[in-house]
């Protein structure tokens, strides 16, 4: 497989630095082919402004989705654009790599969501009607791909669980596993997390690196998170609202959108 990492933290010599490294090795020690994002390295701008449309007019109204579409479609994006958007076509598995800061991603990361993720490429494709609702939510241009998290917590994994102070890992997640990689149609494996990490010491962190080195030899054979496809019967459109008869009863939020048949 071709694989793409995209790595998110400021500190190379860093927890996550050197799991980044036991991933790489191992993916390569199976035969899998690895690019690294480094953003921070890369002094990737996170920000969308008026520098990612350089042909808009002056005095014109910056409609960040509009220019995305236009700026698409015309092969107008940045180059820096450009080249991240080559890497996911051409990568069968995207990793995305990051601490989790403030129960999400760093900045800079959502800014290459942001920017790269463009209209007509990742969203906003596919037909409108009765039927379908565009291709998102377990199809679009990025079907067939597979990702999956890595991620480092500072919390304790009790505080990660449906009765733990931070709420539920898996929903703190859910954002960016369901609304920014299976919105455009990739397979989600389970993510990789990591508690604790301030307090490692060398036995766990030796630990986790196993735990990451068997992760990294499943990659091709893991079995994805069951999310309901939208266009596969399961939601009425265009309320896009799960059929009644549908979901546990008593589930509610976010479990709702797990296929429980295939868990």
């Amino acid at each position: 497989m071709r694989v793409l990492l995209v790595f998110a933290h400021p500190e190379p010599r860093s927890l996550n630095g050197a799991l980044r490294d036991i991933a790489i090795k191992e993916l390569e020690s199976q035969g899998h082919e690895v690019c690294v994002s480094d953003l921070y390295a890369d002094g990737w701008k996170s920000e969308i402004d008026r520098a990612d449309f350089p042909w808009l007019a002056p005095d014109a109204q910056l409609i960040p989705g509009a220019a995305s579409k236009r700026a698409f479609e015309a092969n107008a994006l940045t180059a820096d654009v450009k080249a991240e958007i080559e890497k996911l076509r051409w990568a069968d598995m995207l990793i995305l790599q990051f601490p989790l800061w403030w129960f999400t991603m760093p900045a800079i990361l959502k800014g290459w969501v942001d920017r790269v993720f463009a209209y007509g490429f990742a969203y906003g494709v596919g037909e409108h009607s009765d039927k379908r609702w565009g291709d998102r939510y377990g199809e679009g241009t990025l079907a067939g791909k597979r990702a999956m998290l890595i991620v480092t917590a500072g919390g304790w994994q009790e505080h990660y669980t449906p009765r733990g102070i931070n709420g539920p890992i898996d929903d703190l997640l859910f954002p960016i596993n369901h609304g920014i990689l299976y919105y455009p149609g990739y397979e989600v494996l389970p993510p990789f997390v990591v508690y604790r990490v301030d307090r490692f010491d060398e036995a766990g962190f030796q630990s986790a690196a196993e735990r990451l080195r068997e992760r990294m030899r499943t990659i091709k054979t893991a079995s994805p998170i069951p999310y309901r496809r939208q266009n596969g019967g399961d939601y009425l459109i265009p309320s896009m609202q799960l059929r009644t008869e549908l979901g546990d009863p008593g589930a509610t939020g976010f479990a709702l959108h797990l296929d429980s048949t295939n868990l």
